[in-house]
């Protein structure tokens, strides 16, 4: 009979990833605290003020309702219900509320009973409380959604996919809870969002691949695209007279500036690129850092040259899907304006000439750039690291 080989023991399996360890270590500390700086200061008043909260709540009845479907918005519901609710979160929790739910083809929907809401509860400083459908829970079906990707990426990628989802989840918590609190507090948005993202190309690098030779190739690769995709970017946005100010959907926080807030507008459209870029960045110099390794391992006695010009040839076959993937993620995120704009019949000078085509063509081709360059010089830092090994060898 075969023994069952036992994994390393806890000691033997530190011993072996120490360092791994000690960089997320420091990671985790460095996370706090630029969590701690960035965390809003709460504004304390002894005064009795309006106060809005999005609470769940269920059908219980259909007191009224006048929708219908409208042929000239593509058989989308017109109209208005008046729901008998129970609000099952928050303060009112077990309360009935009659509620107005407003249908329109862009906004809302009709509700049946034992359907779930989220229902907008609003309570003024003189006690009164009104109530009016926000719209249809989607709290259980997203949860469903992730389930079932979180199972996916599991069954498939087995340790590694629980190491990609650790990761994912660090990159969603530097988002909302570090960049974007520090943007609303005036952060330069450029810089700040370079930071957060080389921050997470390190983490997320580290946390799936650990604190290997190839991981240090990949993670310092990465870095670099991520600085080059906003550098081509500050060039495109200077030659094409865009910034910030011209994205679609600016205007609420324009409007947000002007009441104090001290976010920075002009440099998002930069530093969009560079989030955008990032995913793509860190999946090419992962895949190249990792192939150059077993080409080295196959073959020790490459020269610098010879797996430098591998790592070429194989991020050229990169090269094509990823700028496809970036380029069409832009225009597929912009497909509802892209279609209205050619219902237009706009001669291409001016189609070309409109700010949105030009930001989607600016973000779009700065991205790729980023994840171009990024192939050469994470082949070259690869290509250097593996043999310097052999020259210090050969020098003793």
């Amino acid at each position: 009979m075969k023994k069952k080989t036992k994994g390393p023991g806890p000691a033997a399996w530190l011993r072996e990833n120490k360092w791994t360890c000690v960089v997320l270590a420091a990671a985790v500390a460095v996370l706090l605290a630029a969590r701690l700086l960035a965390a809003p200061v709460p504004v304390q008043s002894d005064e009795p003020e309006n106060r809005a909260d999005y609470e769940s709540a269920s059908v219980d009845q259909i007191l009224s309702d006048s929708t219908e479907k409208d042929p000239a918005s593509d058989n989308g519901y017109r109209g208005e219900q008046l729901l008998l609710v129970t609000v099952r979160s928050g303060d009112y929790k077990g309360q009935q509320m009659q509620v107005y739910n407003y249908v329109g083809p862009l906004y809302g929907g009709p509700l049946k009973v034992g359907d779930r809401a989220t229902v907008l509860i609003s309570t003024y400083s003189d006690g009164t409380v009104n109530a009016t459908v926000y719209e249809f829970d989607r709290l259980l079906p997203l949860c469903i959604v992730l389930v079932l990707f979180i199972a996916a990426a599991v069954a498939v990628g087995g340790r590694t996919g629980v190491k990609s989802l650790v990761a994912l989840a660090v990159t969603l918590v530097c988002l909302f809870g570090v960049l974007l609190p520090s943007l609303m507090k005036g952060a330069n948005t450029l810089l700040m969002t370079f930071i957060v993202c080389a921050y997470v190309a390190v983490v997320s690098l580290t946390i799936v691949g650990g604190v290997r030779k190839k991981t240090v190739c990949a993670m310092l690769g990465a870095v670099a695209g991520t600085a080059l995709a906003p550098l081509f970017g500050l060039l495109a946005q200077g030659l094409t007279r865009i910034d910030g100010l011209r994205i679609d959907d600016v205007e609420p926080l324009l409007q947000l500036r002007q009441t104090g807030t001290p976010i920075g507008l002009r440099g998002l459209l930069v530093g969009g690129i560079v989030i955008s870029a990032l995913g793509a960045v860190m999946d090419v110099t992962m895949g190249i850092a990792s192939s150059l390794s077993e080409v080295h391992a196959a073959n020790p006695e490459l020269s610098r040259r010879e797996l430098f010009r591998s790592g070429m040839n194989i991020g050229r076959d990169m090269v094509g899907t990823m700028t496809n993937t970036l380029i069409l993620a832009f225009l597929g995120s912009g497909f509802t304006l892209i279609l209205y704009l050619y219902s237009l019949g706009l001669s291409p000078r001016q189609l070309l000439s409109s700010a949105y085509v030009s930001l989607e063509v600016v973000s779009g081709v700065a991205s790729s750039v980023g994840v171009i360059l990024s192939i050469p010089l994470t082949a070259l830092i690869t290509a250097e690291v593996f043999t310097r090994e052999k020259k210090s060898g050969k020098s003793a």
